[in-house]
């Protein structure tokens, strides 16, 4: 082959390179996404990387061997209202002690769980960068939170916008009523899935089955949702993985086609 041939020839091949080398790039970045085991959101209180924190605070002491959030913020999640977020759990009065003790453990979970990489999202928010988005929550969990929250009071069913802050605090807005949680939830899947703009999603997996995430367990077993994560970072990738084959396949046909007709 003659000079100009080895020309024509790297000019052909040149597209095909490059696909190659987008495909890679992209699947690099799948991998560095689903590789999000053992981290923290980029969030308002959040720390840069989980690690031991042996005086987190009540609830939040599951998580004392590998944390994502502090002593102090732990402390503070478990005031009503908190510092952390202005937020006041009694808008609508008193909610039952029993209920509470469940807002506080799923802010044990976003704050200290290092275990939520394969459902961290980025956001544009003024407050925090990313969140989680469709976590697997256990059934008991979701349909115990529910059961102890259905008759304490709110005025919304989605909790993470629409209140009037003119307080400082969240109040209920202009023309919402205070009526029952079963009002404004009328299922386990209404409030867990709901409440939080799809933070959770309810699960058909029981506790201890390594396929949903657990909002309370005994620290002296372990961390159940270290399991869950890896399983689902690794569905994920192999997803990742397979896709992005296929579409690099259907993207060389017709460039192999030509270059063989030339």
């Amino acid at each position: 082959m003659g000079t100009q041939g080895h020309k024509d020839m790297a000019r052909r091949l040149t597209p095909l390179l490059l696909l190659l080398l987008a495909w890679t790039a992209s699947m690099c970045s799948a991998r560095n996404r689903v590789d999000l085991l053992n981290v923290c959101m980029d969030a308002k209180h959040h720390k840069t990387k989980p690690g031991p924190e042996d005086k987190l605070h009540d609830q939040c002491t599951p998580w004392r061997k590998n944390a994502c959030c502090s002593h102090n913020t732990s402390q503070e999640l478990h005031k009503d209202p908190s510092l952390l977020y202005n937020f006041n759990l009694d808008h609508c009065g008193k909610i039952e002690p029993a209920c509470k003790r469940h807002f506080i453990q799923d802010n044990c979970l976003y704050e200290c769980s290092p275990n939520l990489g394969p459902w961290i999202q980025e956001v544009n928010q003024s407050w925090r960068k990313e969140r989680f988005l469709d976590v697997p929550l256990c059934k008991e969990d979701c349909q115990q939170w529910w059961e102890d929250c259905r008759t304490s009071y709110t005025c919304k069913s989605n909790w993470h916008k629409g209140w009037d802050w003119s307080s400082g605090s969240n109040k209920c807005p202009a023309g919402a009523t205070c009526r029952t949680f079963e009002t404004y939830f009328p299922t386990p899947a209404a409030l867990c899935e709901g409440i939080w703009s799809h933070s959770y999603k309810l699960s058909n997996y029981s506790r201890g089955s390594g396929r949903c995430i657990q909002m309370w367990f005994d620290p002296a077993q372990g961390n159940p949702n270290e399991e869950v994560a890896r399983f689902y970072a690794l569905a994920m990738s192999a997803g990742a993985m397979s896709h992005g084959i296929g579409l690099l396949l259907l993207s060389l046909v017709p460039m192999l086609h030509l270059w063989l007709l030339s």
